[in-house]
């Protein structure tokens, strides 16, 4: 089963301010699911972004 992250949890690992990743998932170029009112991005869609 995958971990998922928050979009404040990836800002964290990448560095990056909070913005450019809730950018990126509205530009389709992170893929994340949202519960609620909460998005959640997957491990396994993480590894997958920062590796292309």
């Amino acid at each position: 089963m995958d971990n998922y992250y928050t979009p404040q949890q990836v800002a964290e690992k990448l560095q990056i301010n909070i913005r450019t990743v809730y950018k990126w998932i509205r530009e389709g170029k992170l893929k994340a699911v949202k519960v609620g009112d909460l998005w959640r991005i997957s491990e396994t869609e993480l590894k997958r972004f920062v590796e292309n």
